[in-house]
């Protein structure tokens, strides 16, 4: 029988394999065309290396921020590993996941990500919708709310964050060559991360 970790991160794995070519389209907008064909390679890798047996959350998303480095080209699979990589890290040893956990795991992603891609927010980037839904998650989790509460309201933001994205030019990564042209584009990155949120809100709803 395998762990809700692997279970979780599995449907992650099938909603960015559905949106393969909805993500694609996006970065052929504005990047290389491949944000959707990597990443659901990428994924597929992890459904098939990740142990689903393996109940320590830590060892899990490792093992994903591994895979993901490994597997996913572009920018996406340095960033997206060491997001995971850097989560992984909260939750070393632990099988059950509390909101201060997956609040201090969320910000470790974001260290991690400003550390490997010199971004800030503001750039058209994933960092447009993590960074305003893990203010909001905090601050729901801080006036006590659920984590499936505060979560929720984390997709809300990453939402926005997401739309945010196409009212202003990239600075970063292969979008930012077309300046202003980016302008009106949202960013395959911001999408891709707030498919996750959302993904994991349902699957803890379930």
């Amino acid at each position: 029988m395998s762990t809700k970790v692997y279970d979780c991160l599995k449907q992650i794995g099938e909603k960015i394999i559905e949106n393969k070519d909805f993500l694609t389209d996006l970065d052929r907008e504005i990047g290389d065309a491949d944000h959707g064909v990597n990443m659901a390679r990428g994924f597929q890798a992890v459904i098939e290396k990740v142990d689903p047996e393996d109940a320590d959350i830590g060892n899990v998303l490792k093992k994903t921020g591994m895979t993901l480095l490994s597997t996913v080209g572009g920018a996406s699979g340095p960033l997206y590993g060491t997001a995971y990589m850097e989560a992984a890290k909260v939750f070393a040893g632990k099988t059950e996941v509390g909101g201060e956990d997956f609040k201090a795991a969320l910000e470790a992603a974001i260290a991690g990500i400003q550390k490997r891609g010199k971004a800030v927010k503001g750039e058209k980037t994933m960092l447009d919708a993590l960074m305003p839904a893990t203010d909001v998650f905090s601050e729901k989790i801080a006036g006590g709310a659920s984590l499936v509460e505060a979560l929720d309201a984390a997709c809300t933001a990453a939402a926005e964050g997401v739309e945010f994205t196409k009212t202003i030019a990239a600075t970063k990564g292969r979008a930012s060559y077309l300046g202003d042209r980016s302008i009106g584009h949202q960013d395959p990155g911001a999408t891709s991360l707030t498919m996750t949120l959302e993904t994991i809100r349902d699957f803890l709803k379930e």
